[in-house]
């Protein structure tokens, strides 16, 4: 999303639940959605600490009272996003969740810190399926690898807003947030959601890389490892939003 005052890519959050806070929506839609109101209506000087504050309660307005005892001990069960967000006044690159950015050139990301170890189980168990017979195809079909790693994932996410950020409508740490500062000289600056593997300086070159790891490696298991496969029908592996600006 673009405003006068802040540009930002938000990510929502594929639920790893059955509870939903919309009948129209997925809860990461829904997440997505109230986090750019926040923005769309935010003052030009909001901070920071202002904003996560700000989409914190955003969210948190949509759960029951009586849903917030069970929602405190089930991160789990809340909806999610993350968002990266440039705020022109601030000068600043904000950086809450898993999101990243290119700052001339220079990466900077947010990743859960469970992401590698997970992704690299599923690659583990996707490799002794094909091993036993079973095809590329049949796993684009049917990701039997992830099934295996979601109860793991249930439970790397007890540290949601603890060991790492997110906005779920719960406090989030801010020193698991990631603030860039940018001085008052030219930059080139791209935000992107994690549907990126490898984030490049245009959009033409972040889709050529994204199709080329794609077509080598559709079960992402070897080039690049996810807690996911590119299912068969769909236009990638996840979604993904992407933003080049100068400033």
């Amino acid at each position: 999303m673009v405003t006068d005052d802040f540009v930002a890519v938000i990510d929502g959050s594929t639920s790893k639940s059955s509870r939903r806070y919309s009948l129209f929506s997925t809860n990461g839609a829904l997440a997505m959605h109230l986090v750019s109101k926040v923005l769309l209506h935010a003052k030009k000087d909001l901070t920071l600490s202002q904003f996560c504050r700000e989409a914190t309660q955003a969210v948190r307005k949509k759960y029951r009272k009586k849903e917030l005892p069970h929602l405190s001990e089930h991160p789990e069960d809340r909806m999610a996003a993350s968002a990266a967000v440039f705020s022109r006044l601030r000068r600043e690159l904000w950086l809450v969740g898993d999101c990243q950015c290119l700052v001339n050139g220079q990466l900077y990301d947010n990743p859960k810190p469970y992401e590698d170890s997970l992704a690299q189980m599923r690659a583990d168990e996707t490799q002794r399926c094909l091993a036993a017979g079973v095809t590329v195809d049949q796993l684009r079909h049917k990701d039997t690898a992830r099934d295996i790693i979601i109860p793991h994932m249930l439970e790397a996410m007890k540290g949601q807003n603890k060991t790492y950020a997110v906005i779920d409508g719960f406090d989030i740490p801010m020193d698991k947030v990631k603030r860039i500062s940018l001085t008052f000289e030219p930059f080139d600056i791209v935000l992107a959601t994690d549907g990126y593997p490898v984030l490049m300086p245009t959009l033409n070159e972040s889709e050529a890389t994204l199709r080329q790891l794609l077509t080598n490696d559709p079960l992402n298991i070897s080039q690049f490892k996810a807690t996911k496969a590119w299912m068969a029908g769909n236009d990638s592996f996840d979604d993904r939003a992407y933003i080049r600006i100068k400033v």
